[in-house]
């Protein structure tokens, strides 16, 4: 059996290269992976509640959530060790976000040399009633390229 580039990433580098990206860090994001296929969670700090009346998480912080579980997941099937970046983003706000740890998965739908599409979805306590999506675009550099 072959190996596969996701089974050349192992976890450690995944939460290496989290860990590098100062505003991962900050929304306390962790990788959980089983064999090959990689869940992000955004554990819940009180720091990320936009709308203490509800409560509700803050939206930037869901946002960017769902983009940095875009970049995990290419980082994951691809094995690049620059972050890519995002050329456009939309993001859908479904529902609002409890003050509870927050789930990810994302699936590249095309990837070319230079440009990947990536869907991504959150959720919190139902995987089928996510809170909120996003469909990115990211511009992935050469080994060559990563320094500049």
């Amino acid at each position: 059996m072959s190996e596969t580039k996701a089974d050349a990433t192992p976890r450690q580098d995944l939460n290496k290269f989290i860990s590098a990206i100062p505003y991962a860090r900050f929304l306390n994001i962790n990788v959980d992976q089983k064999g090959n296929e990689i869940t992000t969670v955004m554990t819940f700090e009180h720091k990320l509640i936009g709308n203490p009346v509800l409560p509700a998480l803050h939206g930037g912080a869901i946002g960017a959530f769902l983009e940095m579980t875009a970049i995990i997941q290419l980082a994951f099937e691809t094995g690049i060790t620059a972050v890519p970046k995002p050329i456009g983003i939309t993001i859908d706000y479904l529902r609002s976000g409890k003050p509870l740890d927050t789930y990810g998965r994302a699936r590249i739908t095309k990837q070319g040399r230079r440009v990947a599409t990536v869907l991504v979805e959150a959720w919190q306590e139902d995987r089928t009633k996510p809170i909120a999506t996003a469909h990115g675009h990211f511009l992935l550099k050469a080994a060559d390229e990563a320094g500049g």
